[in-house]
Formats: structure tokens, C-alpha cells, sequence
């Protein structure tokens, strides 16, 4: 993660997350799964649900990553 810090705020994309070795330069990768395990993971809420800001465009919270990535993200309970 040294070498892909987290912004405190914002959103992040797919890419950002998982990482894109065939990017120009390199994305590396805060969460090495594959982008198959990673949407597995949504689907189990094991990670945080997707925000879509466009038709074509899926993100997350930059703060939920960061607390996934230490330990402290809890998915929402349906009593929410």
C-alpha cells in the first residue's frame, strides 16, 4: 500500500482498488484479488457496495477502503 496511498476523501476506481499491471505506468494494486473475486465479495458483502455516479461509471468511498484495508469496515446491517 506504500506505493498506492489512499486519498483521505474521494472516490477510487475499480482499477485504483484492484490494481491494472497493463496500465501506462503500472496501477498497483491495494487489494490483489481479481476483479471476478472482488464483485464475489460484494455480492457476499464481504466488501463496500459500489456508488454509480454515471451510467457507465462505478466507484467507492475512498474512506471505506481505507477502513477495509485496516481491519474496521463493517458492511451496513439491514436495520439501517
Amino acid at each position: 500500500m506504500a506505493n498506492n496511498p489512499l486519498p483521505e476523501t474521494g472516490f477510487l476506481r475499480l482499477k485504483q482498488i484492484i490494481g491494472d499491471p497493463k496500465a501506462k505506468p503500472p496501477i498497483p494494486p491495494i487489494i490483489p484479488i481479481s476483479r471476478s473475486s472482488w464483485w464475489q465479495g460484494i455480492k457476499n458483502k464481504n466488501y463496500p457496495a459500489p456508488v454509480r455516479i454515471g451510467k457507465r461509471v462505478t466507484v467507492w468511498k475512498s474512506e471505506e477502503i481505507r477502513a477495509l484495508v485496516n481491519g474496521t469496515w463493517q458492511p451496513e446491517s439491514a436495520d439501517d
